[in-house]
């Protein structure tokens, strides 16, 4: 399915607000830490759940108006007149890379395109920007945002411990741009 990703206007911040943040999941990147000595690293690894979850989003969806006109950029996707996702690009975070920070999509639209085609035109949005890299932004939990990277060629590039206002662990995916 196609849908027209323009650049955010106000009067959508509202109409993506009210969109349900949450995904279930079946899956989580289980990370193991190994401290021996002087040595240490983590791994993350793919965990099956006993049951479906669901997790919501780990930011206040309030916070989306409040730091709307200070992002980079703000793309949404359409179907007509309906708003089905909207993303996020910050360009401040690490120097010479586009930031998504956030990445919605409306619970009845998922697993049609939509998702990928804010990527991919947000992907669009950094070269032109003169950007070098890509980075995806997700909880360790959201196995559909990781599969969603992994099938858009994106690599594993980080984690960063409690990052989230609800002390979720972040997972970073990257792309070069060059």
């Amino acid at each position: 399915m196609t849908f027209l990703v323009r650049a955010a206007k106000a009067d959508d911040i509202d109409r993506v607000a009210a969109f349900d943040h949450s995904y279930s999941t079946e899956f989580v990147w289980q990370m193991d830490l190994d401290d021996e000595g002087k040595r240490t690293g983590a791994q993350f690894r793919e965990a099956r759940l006993p049951r479906k979850m669901t997790v919501g989003y780990p930011r206040p969806v309030e916070a989306l108006a409040e730091g709307w006109e200070k992002r980079a950029a703000v793309l949404v996707a359409e179907k007509g007149e309906a708003l089905i996702g909207y993303l996020c690009v910050d360009t401040s975070i690490s120097p010479g890379a586009a930031w998504v920070t956030d990445l919605a999509v409306d619970i009845p639209k998922r697993r049609q395109g939509a998702g990928s085609q804010l990527v991919l035109a947000a992907q669009k949005w950094a070269k032109q920007q003169g950007l070098r890299r890509i980075v995806l932004e997700m909880q360790s939990k959201n196995h559909p945002a990781i599969r969603l990277a992994q099938k858009l060629a994106f690599e594993f590039s980080g984690y960063h411990d409690r990052y989230y206002p609800n002390q979720d662990i972040a997972i970073f995916f990257a792309k070069s741009l060059s």
